[in-house]
């Protein structure tokens, strides 16, 4: 691919920072729609109740309330769907749980909405909702799988019994213990992966129009695609035709795919507005994020590994608990499968069978997460493989080495489905290895020994699946000013869009990055689209709009051949300008698109792609750690990451996205959880609660790739965005065991390693200082 300035393989700064780091950005709160009202929406305080709704009418009478929505007023309107019904056990998909856009007489978790009030004012809003009288009765709850699962737990529904929602498998239960009657010997490992909350910086929010001549809403929505948002709106909520309905997703502060699914304050906001004929908006506060936002992780799983003599790994069970809240989310059954397609890891594994069930429990429904259970997977193979380590006696690095799919058995198909089209896993574990000086590592210790500190080292060596999926399609136009637009149908979260996409045009067009405009993020503007989520923008839309362009730069060469009286093949697009090769004869973009013949048909092309394949990033991160044994806090003193991501599209972005999942990994390992008491209430629903990392938890990071191309995407890229988060729970908890051990003989301890847990477990183990 010949290089541009700004085009493929180039560090250009985003372009969209100038205007996001100086207050110029436009999210849904900026959006100012006169004549707006405030919604408000009144939540359960019980995580287990039924409920009477005894007098709305004191509220609805009070100064400026223009309306309110109880479950009596929303019956009409569809459930929430569940989409994720992947196939269980017998066969047969999963069953939905009915999820109403208001609930009429039970609520099943803390923060589950009861009444949505509109008033002039948030405040008079407010002082409504503390006026509506309700009558609870108070029911038995549940939190916590292993609480779930108890035989006498209290059942949240009653076709679910036992509290599982389902039961699913994935590889071949009888070749998996045929192969363990032969083995060796077994290691297993139980871990649990926390429950999380995503804490972008910008909350939910939405702002519903109605016109009642057109009879159309216009729905302004931080979201992760507005396609998706707007066919479920019209499809399973408001029985519409989906042309009344347009979606617009101005600039997003973040989404994590939390931001994907539909919530009950969209259709409620757009039903308030039909009804009122007034704008009517509505914003999260951060304790509604924790209570009503979807959350992620929650997984309980055993995995165990059969053995050969060697140290081979010639099978692998694994019994999954995924714990799904008390209903099942818009994808939530689907995050634990396609977790589960990854459960071998890097390794070449003759016999896998993976047992997993989605448990309800009396909490916020669980979906897609930075990663969507890959990371779990990772996490579960990668503390699974150490653990062998330690029991056989061999270093983490030789059973890595030993059990490797190697880049001679590529393209090779795992015992779960995926087909990993290309990797070098020893490879980048070896460059991580050496960057990180981890032959050093017993110089390190001794002087962190005299120092009274515990140090530990540890690696995680990862492959995922992402940028798969259904098609997205990307249309480019050039304009008769020489601008260029692009309109495509994913949807930036922060992630540099804007950059990336303007790119793969100057590749083709070379032109600089203030001539080309990006569009997203409206259904009125951009005809189709599939969203952001599972690091398929670049592998995906990029592919789609790379197609395309390609396409438009043909025609511009066509278009100005006659005028330059040259053949195609003697003409180059240089500086924004299609050029006869060797001579200074040239026509600009914008005198092309003033040619007679530049059509609507020659200067619009409309390209779509379909991966065949999902891409399978890997690679390994290298994490070494101390730990204060006085106070049990951690640091993590060097973290090297070495990537395989095939096609580098713009390393400077590559970094970030990658320096951004390994800071969410760190804030898992060492202090990030959802925490409920025993009635099911939350215990960690504000920042004063919820820790996450800050700067000084962060280490200065040491990031390189070491690409193979992957040979199934038409860019040759593999997904970034979500590798970082993947790569980092697994290294640090492998490097926290490794300091334990050495220090105490823990060889075991989960996330979140807070400085309270480290403390006790160093005290439980006999530990003196």
């Amino acid at each position: 691919m010949r290089p541009m300035k700004f085009g493929f393989g180039q560090p250009v700064r985003r372009v969209e920072d100038q205007r996001l780091t100086t207050g110029a950005g436009r999210y849904t709160d900026d959006t100012a729609v006169e004549g707006a009202l405030h919604a408000f929406v009144l939540r359960s305080q019980y995580a287990h109740a039924t409920f009477r709704i005894r007098d709305k009418e004191t509220a609805r009478r009070m100064k400026g309330v223009k309306l309110i929505l109880t479950g009596e007023d929303v019956a009409h309107l569809g459930d929430l769907p569940c989409k994720g019904l992947i196939k269980t056990i017998s066969g047969e998909p999963v069953t939905p749980l009915p999820v109403p856009v208001l609930p009429t007489d039970t609520v099943r978790h803390v923060g589950e909405a009861v009444a949505f009030i509109v008033a002039e004012t948030l405040a008079q809003a407010r002082d409504a909702a503390e006026a509506i009288d309700i009558e609870w009765t108070t029911l038995p709850s549940v939190t916590g799988i292993e609480e779930a699962l108890s035989p006498k737990a209290p059942q949240l529904w009653p076709d679910r019994p036992g509290n599982v929602a389902f039961e699913a498998e994935q590889g071949d239960k009888a070749k998996t213990d045929a192969a363990f009657a032969k083995a060796d010997r077994t290691v297993a490992v139980t871990i649990v992966n926390n429950r999380l909350a995503s804490n972008y910086m910008e909350t939910r929010a939405c702002i519903a129009e109605y016109d009642k001549a057109t009879k159309r809403w216009t729905l302004t929505l931080g979201s992760q695609g507005s396609h998706g948002t707007r066919d479920i709106l019209a499809k399973s909520i408001l029985k519409v035709d989906p042309a009344r309905i347009r979606v617009v997703t101005p600039d997003v502060g973040g989404g994590f795919g939390t931001k994907i699914f539909m919530y009950r304050e969209y259709p409620l906001t757009m039903v308030a507005a039909e009804m009122l004929k007034r704008p009517v908006r509505w914003v999260a506060d951060r304790t509604e994020h924790f209570l009503a936002d979807t959350h992620g992780r929650a997984n309980l799983a055993t995995a165990t590994m059969a053995l050969d003599k060697r140290g081979k790994f010639i099978a692998l069970k694994v019994d999954l608990a995924a714990e799904m809240g008390a209903y099942l989310s818009q994808y939530g059954p689907f995050i634990p499968w396609v977790g589960t397609t990854m459960t071998p890891g890097c390794y070449s594994i003759p016999a896998v069978h993976v047992r997993f069930r989605g448990v309800l429990t009396n909490t916020m429904a669980v979906d897609a997460y930075r990663g969507a259970g890959r990371p779990e997977a990772a996490y579960l193979i990668e503390r699974l493989v150490d653990a062998i380590a330690r029991e056989t006696g061999k270093t983490p690095d030789a059973v890595r080495a030993l059990n490797f799919v190697k880049p001679s058995e590529m393209p090779h198909k795992t015992q779960t489905g995926p087909v990993y089209d290309s990797g070098e896993f020893e490879g980048h574990m070896r460059r991580a290895m050496e960057v990180a000086d981890w032959k050093g590592f017993k110089a390190r210790l001794k002087t962190a020994t005299k120092a009274g500190k515990l140090r530990g080292i540890g690696m995680a060596s990862y492959i995922e699946a992402c940028g798969g999926g259904g098609p997205e399609s990307s249309t480019v136009i050039l304009e008769k000013d020489g601008m260029v637009t692009v309109l495509i149908g994913t949807q930036s979260n922060g992630q540099g869009h804007e950059t990336a996409y303007s790119q793969l045009v100057s590749q083709h067009l070379d032109i600089p990055m203030d001539r080309i405009r990006v569009i997203q993020g409206d259904t009125d503007k951009v005809e189709t689209g599939s969203g952001t989520g599972g690091s398929r923008s670049i592998p995906v839309g990029g592919a789609a709009l790379d197609k395309a362009t390609a396409i438009l730069s043909d025609n511009l060469k066509q278009l100005a051949s006659e005028k330059l009286e040259a053949g195609i093949g003697d003409l180059e697009i240089v500086d924004g300008a299609v050029r006869v090769v060797g001579t200074d004869k040239a026509l600009d973009l914008a005198a092309i698109a003033a040619l007679p013949g530049a059509t609507t048909e020659k200067l619009r092309v409309h390209q779509s792609w379909q991966p065949p394949e999902a891409t399978y990033p890997n690679g390994t991160h290298v994490c070494e750690l101390e730990i204060d044994p006085q106070t049990g806090a951690t640091e993590i003193v060097n973290y090297v990451v070495v990537d395989d991501f095939g096609m580098t599209l713009n390393p400077i972005m590559l970094q970030g996205q990658v320096h951004g999942g390994a800071a969410q990994g760190i804030g898992q390992a060492l202090m990030e959880e959802i925490r409920f008491d025993s009635s099911g209430q939350m215990l960690t629903a504000t920042f004063m609660d919820y820790a996450l990392p800050r700067a000084i938890d962060i280490p200065n990071f040491h990031f390189e790739t070491r690409n193979v191309r992957c040979v199934t995407n038409a860019l040759g890229v593999k997904g970034a965005g979500e590798a970082g988060a993947i790569g980092a729970c697994p290294a640090v908890m492998n490097a926290m065991v490794d300091a334990l051990d050495r220090a105490a003989g823990i060889k075991a301890i989960d996330m979140p390693a807070t400085p309270l847990k480290v403390f006790n477990a160093l005290k439980d183990a006999g530990y003196r200082l």
